[in-house]
């Protein structure tokens, strides 16, 4: 509602800042009373009808607005230790870096709100840089504790460096991390599939090679060899084929499969 307010310039009504003008300025005054009754109605439509119905004649958006102060605002105690514990137990686990680090950076931020901060300007002793630069510290290791254990290696090259790279730098140095062990894997299995696959092909060349110079070498030795003309048998002549000429004593021919 303050970011809404701030942005139609109508903080002023609900802080008092704006007070309604006398009657001496009637134009003035029914200027006033028109953003007034605006302000009321963005609060009004903005809660349940339940307290609606409490606030609904009040004369102005200021008495409005501290009526719902006083009654709904919170202390911050409870929400400061449930944003510590939060932060406490916050791990990456099965997240990538980026929504781990989404996460920690909002529950960092509203955390930050309820820090007091020096806004005077006119510190000269350098001690709200070095309180800042303090806080950036936290930030960094709250963000590195949380890593899981395979970052350790970055992790601890990060923790040598000093100063310490902003959280912004460190998250970007992480998030590169991330992504090249994406991609390593990826192309250390292609390069084996390369590999086992110009393997094969010389396997299968080789064989192919093998095969065929078998079989240029049997071409070459039955060439050489003697054929008979009767039988079509390498190994013998015509002259000698036991066919035409009759089988030795004792030979003992091939059983022939029926």
């Amino acid at each position: 509602m303050l970011i809404a307010l701030s942005v139609k310039n109508k903080i002023g009504f609900i802080d008092g800042s704006i007070a309604q003008p006398d009657s001496s300025d009637p134009v003035l005054l029914n200027s006033w009373h028109r953003n007034n009754n605006i302000v009321i109605s963005w609060i009004l439509n903005s809660v349940s009808k339940e307290i609606s119905a409490s606030i609904i004649f009040a004369e102005s958006a200021a008495l409005i607005w501290l009526d719902l102060k006083d009654r709904f605002q919170q202390s911050n105690g409870p929400r400061i230790f449930q944003l510590r514990r939060e932060l406490i137990n916050l791990a990456q686990e099965q997240l990538s870096v980026s929504h781990y680090f989404t996460k920690l950076k909002g529950l960092w931020d509203e955390l930050s709100n309820f820090r007091p901060n020096c806004t005077c300007g006119k510190c000269t002793c350098g001690g709200v840089k070095e309180l800042t630069a303090h806080h950036q510290m936290e930030y960094v290791m709250a963000f590195l504790m949380g890593l899981n254990d395979t970052y350790a290696q970055i992790r601890g090259q990060l923790l040598l460096l000093d100063p310490l790279p902003p959280i912004n730098k460190v998250f970007s140095l992480i998030s590169q991390e991330e992504r090249q062990r994406t991609i390593g894997p990826q192309s250390t299995n292609n390069s084996q599939t390369m590999a086992f696959a110009v393997k094969g092909d010389s396997k299968r060349k080789n064989v192919a090679t093998t095969a065929m110079k078998q079989s240029r070498g049997s071409r070459r030795d039955n060439n050489n060899r003697p054929f008979c003309t009767e039988c079509h048998i390498h190994g013998h002549t015509v002259d000698t084929c036991y066919k035409i000429h009759g089988y030795p004593p004792g030979y003992q021919r091939a059983k022939s499969i029926e």
